[in-house]
């Protein structure tokens, strides 16, 4: 180890009980350097990140070495190690609305974070807190200071921890998946902080990441895990270069920022004909809530049309009306004014059975496979549900389509006997899609169908839908944050805010010459690792 090393972890080994979940893991952080350990759900990159903060759960066991600045701390006691903790090791959790206490005011508990430094008087700490509160970009501390968690938005909130972290002043930040529930322009801004205060501080950031685009513009050395076990380790750019294992060029294959044309022999599969019909036409569609003063137009004057075959793309943050304009088209809200037509017929004013009618042709995609699909039903009776219930078919018919949808989305008779708890997380995306597929729909709408999914898992399912698409005649709606994604499997895209489309049009002009700031602020925050990754790196999709 060298005088340089802020962190060291040598022949690392976690397991739970009788299950070994870390394997012999190692690495070193220096100071003011940066590193990232990268992988997808189970690969152990929170486990080692636990192992360092020492804050695994009961019953763990960590083997092998932990030096923090010289000091082995696995085998500290934990009245020796636990001053180091908040002091010297920072920690800015992954979801802020669960971090947080939700009774107690933010400048409470940032007081126990100024508790950790040197004894100051209580006027002493509150200046400190305010200033670091806008050291990390809050506009407004005091409001902060005064709010309770869920007063704050999801971006100021994430603020907030970052400032706890680094209000004792500590040597190590570890970000465990910091920005993963945040908008892409607040994940941007949170990252830049990241980098800012690393820079200026000389403080060591060990990020914990999924996004191999994200490890690559924002750190210097990377860990590339799988199933508890390094598959890559060394400079940023080394390692993208010459990557040491399948695993890492999958990775690489699979994540949107850094294959934009990923699924370009799959579309290419597509025959969209030459002035085909639109599946899907909005105009002026317009909903407003609440009011007089506090009337909020959700949505306003918006208009898009989606040709048959094609994938039209609505991309915006939090509060850009996305939802809402989906909850008129599927016939769940009524608008204040304009159209709404379903393969020429019209969702707005109409009877709830007439509605329903059209819906057969209209099926949905949940986000979150966790939550979408009834945990006590058997993969069987969920996707053939949407059958019993518009009356199509004899048992046996219904029975035979099922086993024929569950095939065309690459699942078997075997799955049709489970319970979605007994799947993986690409497995119930895509018992959502078969049940959505069952009726023969024209049009599937998809609401960020893969944003709780691994990267690999999530190309594996927009491989599923894009040929489906091209086998079927598919016109999709896919509702994304994510713009790195629409470049990869929308023909066309409308760009929400606030509840106007301030752009739209064929995905490459946008993406190409955007024409608005809005659009531009969105595209700018498509991570950008090129000056440290090689572009020829993607395999065919």
């Amino acid at each position: 180890m060298t005088s340089h090393d802020l962190l060291r972890v040598e022949g690392l080994s976690v397991s739970y009980g009788s299950s070994q979940v870390v394997f012999d893991a190692g690495f070193r952080l220096q100071r003011g350097e940066s590193l990232a350990l990268i992988g997808e759900s189970g690969s152990g990159k929170s486990t080692i990140a636990r192992s360092v903060l020492r804050l695994l759960p009961e019953g763990a066991k960590a083997q092998g070495g932990v030096f923090f600045q010289g000091t082995e701390t696995l085998a500290l006691p934990e009245r020796r190690f636990r001053p180091l903790r908040g002091r010297e090791i920072g920690f800015v959790p992954q979801d802020p609305g669960n971090a947080l206490n939700p009774v107690r005011r933010i400048g409470a508990q940032a007081h126990e974070a100024a508790a950790l430094v040197e004894p100051r008087d209580a006027r002493a700490r509150r200046l400190l807190i305010l200033d670091t509160f806008e050291k990390v970009g809050l506009h407004d501390p005091q409001r902060a200071y005064d709010s309770y968690p869920h007063q704050l938005s999801g971006g100021m909130l994430q603020r907030v921890l970052i400032g706890l972290a680094l209000i004792p002043a500590p040597s190590l930040i570890v970000a465990d998946e910091p920005t993963s529930a945040l908008d892409v322009t607040i994940q941007k801004r949170i990252l830049d902080l990241l980098t800012q205060l690393q820079t200026e501080r000389g403080i060591g950031l060990l990020l914990i990441t999924h996004d191999l685009a994200i490890a690559g513009e924002r750190t210097d050395r990377i860990v590339v895990l799988k199933d508890g076990r390094v598959q890559d380790a060394g400079a940023t750019g080394d390692v993208f270069a010459q990557p040491g294992s399948d695993y890492t060029l999958r990775l690489q294959s699979d994540a949107p920022a850094l294959n934009p044309e990923r699924y370009e022999a799959l579309r290419a599969l597509r025959r969209p004909v030459a002035g085909a019909p639109n599946r899907i036409e909005v105009s002026g569609l317009t909903k407003a809530f609440g009011a007089g003063a506090d009337t909020v137009r959700a949505v306003d004057d918006v208009s898009f049309s989606v040709p048959a075959g094609t994938t039209h793309a609505l991309v915006g943050e939090s509060g850009s009306g996305k939802t809402t304009a989906l909850r008129v088209l599927l016939g769940l809200e009524d608008p204040d004014a304009g159209t709404v037509l379903v393969d020429g017929e019209s969702i707005v004013g109409r009877s709830a059975d007439d509605v329903r009618g059209i819906r057969r042709h209209l099926q949905l995609v949940y986000q979150n496979p966790f939550t979408s699909l009834d945990p006590a039903w058997r993969v069987g009776t969920i996707v053939r549900e949407p059958l019993e219930r518009y009356r199509v078919g004899t048992r046996r018919e219904r029975a035979a389509k099922v086993a024929e949808t569950l095939t065309a989305v690459g699942l078997t008779e075997a799955h049709a006997k489970r319970r979605p708890a007994e799947l993986s997380g690409g497995q119930r995306q895509r018992v959502a899609i078969a049940r959505a597929l069952v009726l023969e729909p024209d049009v599937i709408v998809l609401d960020e169908p893969t944003s709780a999914l691994d990267v690999s898992v999530q190309a594996d399912i927009l491989e599923v839908l894009l040929r489906l698409q091209a086998e079927r005649g598919l016109t999709y709606l896919f509702v994304s944050h994510d713009l790195a994604l629409v470049r990869q499997v929308a023909d066309t895209v409308s760009v929400l805010q606030h509840g106007r489309v301030v752009e739209s049009g064929p995905v490459e002009r946008v993406f190409a010459a955007p024409q608005e700031k809005y659009t531009i602020l969105l595209l700018s925050a498509i991570p950008q690792p090129e000056s440290r990754i090689p572009t020829a790196l993607a395999r065919t999709a």
